[in-house]
């Protein structure tokens, strides 16, 4: 039995003549939290979009708890264990905020079609379960106060824990946060690095995170790696990776962004 949750063996993918990502070698540890960094363009949300089956890879193979997921399409990877967020929230904007997390439990809900129409007690039994385990959700997040808002109606930051929040409802093994700190304030910032700090450390979720905001990445992050046009370019102890001359270049675009 090993505690690698997810394995990316020389992963790669190309767009017609485009080698996006290549030769992609990716190992996440049980409870591990590691930041995915790069300039923009450097391959990082193709990344995660073929970890979640978005995208296919043309080369090497993904693993997750030892299991191949290459080519499997999303909806069941999210029922193998991974869930994500996107650079671009994509809340059910019109839909409540307690009714956004319940919509991510759909996948654990057993009822029947016509113990729906009916409202069987098996119905009622569900609901009841799916309603307490949301409103618990939201309470973590400090959004139960929020419960019958209109999600578009959140200020952004909010909006943002509302988006993290629904991919808990899946009850993900491995996470991935695709700039989950974008438009944020110092304030709301601050507070996103005590909610990821709490997820991992509460439950032992293993976080895959991208960002560009380098003071919650030096707060947070256990290990760094850096893609620069879809290679690896530095990985390790997150002091150590972003003082590396060759990351510094990348950056500041003398040697690649």
């Amino acid at each position: 039995m090993t505690d690698t949750v997810l394995n990316c063996k020389d992963v790669g993918i190309k767009f017609g003549g485009l080698q996006a990502v290549q030769g992609l070698n990716l190992k996440i540890k049980k409870g591990e939290l590691l930041g995915l960094i790069g300039p923009n363009g450097a391959g990082k949300t193709t990344v995660f979009n073929m970890i979640t089956g978005v995208y296919e890879p043309t080369e090497g193979e993904i693993l997750l708890n030892g299991e191949k997921i290459n080519g499997i399409t999303p909806y069941k990877i999210v029922s193998k264990g991974i869930a994500r967020t996107f650079q671009n929230i994509r809340l059910f904007g019109y839909l409540s905020v307690l009714d956004n997390v319940k919509i991510a439990m759909n996948k654990d809900m057993k009822y029947s079609i016509v113990e729906g129409m009916f409202r069987t007690k098996s119905y009622w039994r569900e609901e009841f379960d799916v309603n307490s385990r949301a409103m618990e959700i939201l309470k973590l997040f400090d959004l139960d106060k929020y419960k019958q808002y209109s999600a578009n109606t959140l200020p952004y930051g909010q909006q943002r824990k509302l988006e993290i929040a629904r991919a808990m409802a899946t009850n993900p093994t491995l996470l991935l946060l695709d700039e989950p700190a974008a438009g944020m304030n110092p304030t709301e910032t601050e507070e996103l690095m005590n909610t990821i700090k709490l997820i991992r450390d509460n439950f032992g979720i293993t976080i895959l995170l991208i960002e560009h905001d380098m003071k919650l990445v030096l707060g947070i992050c256990e290990r760094l790696m850096v893609l620069n046009y879809g290679q690896v370019l530095a990985e390790g102890d997150p002091q150590e990776v972003i003082n590396d001359e060759k990351v510094i270049n990348a950056y500041l675009g003398s040697g690649g962004a």
